[in-house]
């Protein structure tokens, strides 16, 4: 593997065109990047020369983690760590912290710099008000709100002086769409998206702070998601440009199935590439915006 402090420095005097490597010897995290949206995010950074640490949750997501790592590794040359942390406890989000700097800091300069922060990790519930009950609203606020706080709040020793930080954080439609059960859930992204606007300000020296809001996106989340909230998202879908299911062009897994839900949903790597885009250096100019990606679902204004 090539010297990273060599490497970055290497690239600012290369054309990020010619080379098609535009984030090569950069370092980020991608919380929650064992499947889904965060391994497709995973996949695309790898492919742009990003070094990655990749995090997860569970015991049981340890061998497809492993093997993601792997596959980046092999397949773009990049350094891809693992390291397992709940965003939502208290210390989960500094050990990550501490896990990329132990990896990622320069042997003979001492050097650690932290160019990549993707808040993607979270977890959704959807209950009626006189349902919703104390833990569980500890339990989504905990991980989709805090933990992402908590993580900035580790890495602000590292970000970049000179703008050139890139952080992305994962909201969703649900925090403006007022969908009935989501009280929580939609208040934990509408908060998110709060903090993103605020943090494009105090960081605004150090990196650009974006999130981007997807409506339905073709993952295990998804898949497992009740008839009741499928009825209630159809018109949604219905009124959502790109969504129309397209015969022998969509996934045939989910043609048969989007035809019923009003539309198929999003892909993961479609979310990726959104994300990926705000982290390259082209999109210097962009911060404090929450980005649709969400094929039309809701427009931003």
């Amino acid at each position: 593997m090539s010297d990273p402090e060599i490497t970055r420095t290497n690239t600012t005097n290369l054309s990020a065109g010619s080379q098609g490597r535009p984030l090569q010897g950069r370092v980020g995290i991608v919380t929650g990047a064992s499947r889904g949206i965060g391994a497709a995010i995973a996949r695309s950074l790898a492919s742009k020369g990003c070094n990655l640490v990749l995090n997860y949750t569970s015991d049981s997501s340890t061998k497809i983690t492993e093997d993601l790592s792997a596959e980046l590794q092999s397949q773009y040359g990049v350094q891809a760590v693992i390291v397992q942390a709940s965003m939502g406890s208290v210390n989960g989000p500094a050990h990550v912290v501490e896990v990329a700097k132990n990896h990622f800091t320069h042997p003979k300069t001492g050097k650690f710099q932290l160019d990549i922060i993707i808040n993607n990790a979270g977890v959704a519930g959807n209950k009626l008000i006189q349902d919703v009950d104390v833990d569980d609203f500890a339990r989504q606020y905990n991980i989709n709100v805090r933990g992402p706080l908590l993580l900035v709040q580790a890495a602000l020793p590292y970000l970049p002086t000179d703008r050139s930080g890139r952080i992305v954080n994962l909201s969703s439609v649900s925090s403006s769409l007022g969908y009935k059960t989501q009280s929580v859930y939609g208040g934990t992204k509408a908060a998110l998206e709060a903090m993103t606007r605020t943090w494009s300000r105090e960081l605004a020296e150090r990196a650009t702070v974006n999130a981007i809001n997807p409506g339905p996106v073709a993952t295990d989340m998804y898949i497992n998601t009740d008839e009741d909230f499928v009825a209630q998202n159809k018109p949604h879908i219905e009124n959502t440009p790109l969504a129309a299911p397209r015969k022998g062009v969509d996934r045939e897994e989910f043609y048969e199935p989007s035809l019923k839900a009003g539309g198929r949903p999003a892909y993961s790597e479609e979310i990726a590439g959104v994300t990926a885009m705000l982290c390259l250096p082209e999109a210097g100019w962009t911060t404090g915006s929450v980005i649709c990606a969400n094929g039309g679902m809701r427009f931003s204004f």
